[in-house]
């Protein structure tokens, strides 16, 4: 029966499209489940998406749809990327899966039972960007420490996590176990600046908006992410605590890895961890915290408008080259750096030069001078035992570096393997054995490349499926060891293709320029412009600031909300067509633009006594908001 193994990603957070750096993490993962299974384990591997929250909330109401359809559209597309990254992931699951916002409810459930939650009320900063509770030591300036954004003071009544009553077991347990947070440096910051200073209880529910898993006894709260997201590596096994353990569960919990970013490694080794003593649960093996990819020295970000994005360079280089790249430039601790002249560099060094070079003169070679079919090797030279070591050496490094999470390091000695093999061409000078007729030789010598190329695309394998593929089909093997000697004399070699060739720098350049430029979609003119007018005419259309003080829905109308508005000088009652897009309680306290002098009107036996100024039409409104600063009554000119 075969070693089972469990990894997960962090789930990808639903409100953008994620960029390379973000997309880094799945190859990563995938190229160790992908070695993990060539050992032999039994591998369920799992990724998804994050899809509840305040963020998300905004951002569906920004576009004007509702958050499902929101989070249905960039789940969709996250999972369209990693396809496209060729992952081999066994489940990806959904924050919005039924199954598992059951479980999370039962889980919140089960742990205010219990005690370990109880009902209190918030005050502090926020950073709605992270969806993350701060103190005021850890704001950096009136900042989040992690993004860099304005925080926000708010408070609304919410339910806690007794964290300080696990605290003192959590760190008994990461002194017993060294290995559950890496790397080493990543474990001494949680200990020293989270553990240590002491932990403060956790909100784990919010009132304040509504997208997110309701809690069940309390219809006012819906369950923070803490406990909704970080349960998804259980609930994707099964795990229900009202129901009976599911087989998945039983045999793939606890995880073996979980791999994430390093900004989010005090949710994954002090929040999960006891959430999972409290739930009696064993806690994962090894978090491992991986570096960012930048921008050359800047950190990447879509608000920045400097993000790259997978399937954008796939378009250019390929996916495998992709893959390639940002595991070769990710180092083990520190961060990684995305440059487009870098690209090219690695792409036509490692790719084109080194393997695709490789690849392409030995196949030609061993068409040339044996017909295509592969030679028996004879007695080994000192220059050939020297290139079988190296061949035993790479794996055994290989897997030395891969068990360790070294996955840069691993991808280096595969690609050092390639260049050994090249330089073992011309220490040895095929073409002059051919000339000089020494067909035993030359047999020897050709079989040791085509057998060290085949093994070498075998440990690619994790990191380039596709192309190792390829090289094996152009063997005409399907030999899948890493010992030396698994392939076989007398047979055809497959059709020999070109594998990479050599990117033009000036060319590659331009398109990547190209890729990475703001892409704004080309907007025709309206058809309902109006004709110019005289600022005269404008001017007799009196602007005013106002604030929403009171709105309900208008009986029998379903496009219709009556609001109470305060201009400061004196309030009125205006009717609006906005209904569809909006809820009564979603505008109170907001302030806008009414037009003033509008002539009185009756709807629906409503009197309204002007209009509020908004874009769009149908269910696609968006009423113009103004800054809660703004002053009442003033003119808008």
């Amino acid at each position: 029966m075969k070693e089972r193994f469990y990894i997960t990603t962090a789930i990808a957070y639903s409100s953008r499209k994620p960029h390379i750096g973000n997309t880094y993490e799945i190859i990563m993962t995938d190229a160790i489940a992908r070695y993990k299974r060539k050992q032999g384990y039994d591998v369920y591997f799992l990724t998804g998406t994050d899809e509840h929250g305040q963020k998300i909330e905004n951002c569906a109401a920004e576009a004007g749809i509702t958050p499902k359809e929101y989070v249905d559209g960039v789940a969709g597309e996250i999972k369209r990327i990693w396809d496209l990254m060729d992952t081999s992931y066994d489940k990806f699951i959904r924050t919005t899966d039924d199954y598992h916002e059951r479980a999370v409810q039962a889980i919140f459930k089960k742990l205010y039972d219990k005690g370990d939650i109880y009902k209190s009320e918030y005050e502090g900063w926020y950073c709605e960007p992270c969806e993350a509770f701060l103190t005021d030591t850890q704001t950096v300036d009136g900042k989040c420490p992690d993004c860099g954004r304005e925080v926000k003071r708010m408070k609304e009544e919410s339910y806690f996590f007794r964290m300080s009553a696990y605290q003192d077991r959590l760190m008994q347990y990461i002194d017993d176990h060294p290995e559950f947070i890496e790397p080493e440096a990543r474990k001494k910051e949680m200990v020293n600046n989270f553990l240590k200073p002491g932990l403060q209880d956790l909100c784990v529910s919010r009132s304040s908006f509504k997208w997110g898993v309701p809690v069940t006894f309390d219809d006012k709260h819906v369950i923070y992410v803490w406990i909704d997201a970080l349960s998804n590596y259980i609930t994707a096994l099964g795990y229900n605590p009202e129901e009976p353990a599911t087989d998945l569960f039983k045999k793939n919990w606890p995880a073996d890895v979980h791999i994430i970013g390093k900004d989010i490694m005090r949710f994954h080794t002090i929040y999960w961890p006891i959430i999972l003593m409290a739930l009696d649960l064993p806690l994962p093996k090894k978090v491992f915290g991986h570096p960012w990819l930048n921008i050359g020295a800047d950190k990447m970000s879509k608000s920045k408008g400097n993000s790259i994005y997978a399937d954008d360079l796939a378009d250019v280089i390929g996916v495998d080259a992709v893959r390639e790249y940002v595991l070769a430039e990710m180092p083990y601790l520190n961060d990684g750096s995305i440059t487009f002249d870098n690209i090219i560099a690695r792409y036509n060094m490692d790719l084109a030069n080194n393997l695709g070079n490789l690849v392409n003169r030995t196949l030609a070679m061993t068409t040339k001078y044996f017909g295509g079919i592969v030679p028996a090797p004879d007695a080994e030279n000192e220059v050939d035992a020297d290139l079988k070591v190296c061949v035993k050496k790479a794996y055994d490094d290989m897997v030395a570096q891969m068990d360790a999470y070294r996955i840069a390091d691993a991808v280096e000695t595969v690609f050092g393997l390639f260049r050994r093999a090249n330089k073992y061409i011309d220490e040895t000078t095929p073409w002059t054995l051919a000339k000089n007729g020494d067909t035993v030789r030359l047999g020897t010598v050709l079989y040791n490349l085509l057998e060290t190329i085949r093994v070498g695309a075998v440990m690619v394998e994790p990191f380039m499926p596709g192309t190792s593929g390829a090289i094996l089909a152009q063997i005409g093997t399907a030999c899948d060891d890493y010992a030396f000697g698994g392939l076989v004399s007398g047979r055809p070699i497959g059709e020999a293709k070109v594998l990479f060739s050599r990117l033009d720098e000036k060319e590659t350049l331009e398109k990547l320029a190209a890729m990475n430029a703001p892409k704004e979609p080309a907007v025709p003119k309206p058809e309902d412009c109006e004709s110019e007018i005289a600022i005269d005419h404008f001017m007799g259309v009196e602007l005013r600031t106002a604030q929403v003080i009171a709105c309900e829905p208008i009986p029998k109308a379903k496009k219709l909300l009556k609001l109470q508005l305060d201009l400061g000088y004196e309030k009125r009652q205006v009717a609006s067509g906005i209904a569809k897009c909006y809820k009564p309680e979603d505008l109170i306290g907001k302030k806008l633009i009414v037009v003033a002098n509008l002539k009185p009107a009756v709807l629906c036996g409503v009197e309204s006594n002007g209009m509020i100024l908004a874009s769009g039409e149908g269910d696609k409104i968006k009423v113009v908001f103004l800054d809660d600063d703004t002053p009442l009554g003033q003119r808008v000119r």
